[in-house]
């Protein structure tokens, strides 16, 4: 199991952020959480990274139950790929070095690489299609490459588990759907890390995440097998407004339905 929440909540000030949510995923599973704004995705990403501890329930994450082990460790198993990252790095530090600083989960490489770590580093930029970009500065990178080179940084410890929290934020069409295919590539990949994909828009759920989790004001309002979560009937349920879904090359397509 690489997740596995039995009724966790999370309180702050005597209101639920999380409110009882049980959520398992399997080793081979690649599961997307949809949620507008303000449902607690960010707040359940934190968790399931061990920067936040549940004020109630139980949570094992790649087998480690919280409370029971030290999450600075289990930080290294787990990927996480989030916008908010991009501000931190430092823009004039090369693609191949930002991935390198994954290694030593710093900002800024500070430490030696040996030369597996740098080959390495190649691989995954040459592996996501911008491995001649490798020696470039990182404030020189479209939104789409940046988003790619913390896609290998996050990869360079070889995680089991790698989370992308809305990547394509900031993406126009045309970056977002290259991204969109790179991560499908990945997730087709041998050894492939099981992949969390956190988005607010159904159509960037690529048929290859097997299962959908819709988290609304904290809790948990379906999961399950992507096909039968992500019903026209359940989306009007989940929005709280009719909406029309279509389904076009394994992508679903969302409506608001405006009544006459």
């Amino acid at each position: 199991m690489v997740i596995d929440a039995k009724e966790v909540s999370v309180i702050r000030n005597g209101k639920y952020i999380l409110k009882d949510v049980s959520w398992s995923v399997k080793a081979g599973e690649h599961w997307a959480i949809l949620g507008l704004n303000g449902s607690g995705k960010t707040t359940l990403l934190n968790m399931i990274n061990g920067y936040i501890f549940p004020s109630k329930g139980k949570l094992q994450v790649l087998g480690k139950t919280f409370g029971r082990y030290d999450l600075r460790d289990l930080r290294k198993s787990i990927g996480w790929v989030s916008s908010a990252l991009q501000e931190k790095l430092y823009g004039s530090e090369s693609a191949e070095d930002i991935v390198l600083s994954g290694k030593f989960a710093s900002i800024g490489l500070f430490e030696d690489a040996n030369g597996q770590d740098r080959d390495l580093a190649k691989n995954l930029l040459e592996s996501l299609g911008i491995g001649h970009l490798s020696k470039r500065a990182y404030k020189t990178f479209s939104q789409g490459e940046k988003q790619r080179v913390l896609i290998a940084r996050a990869l360079i410890t070889l995680p089991p588990l790698l989370i992308l929290d809305e990547p394509c934020t900031g993406l126009d069409i045309f970056a977002r759907e290259q991204l969109l295919k790179t991560i499908e590539k990945l997730i087709n990949q041998d050894q492939a890390p099981t992949i969390i994909y956190v988005t607010h828009r159904t159509e960037e759920i690529l048929p290859t995440f097997s299962h959908t989790l819709l988290l609304r004001r904290g809790q948990v309002y379906s999961s399950g097998k992507t096909d039968t979560v992500l019903t026209q009937e359940n989306l009007c349920g989940f929005f709280e407004t009719p909406v029309s879904c279509e389904k076009v090359k394994g992508r679903y397509i969302l409506k608001a339905v405006h009544k006459a």
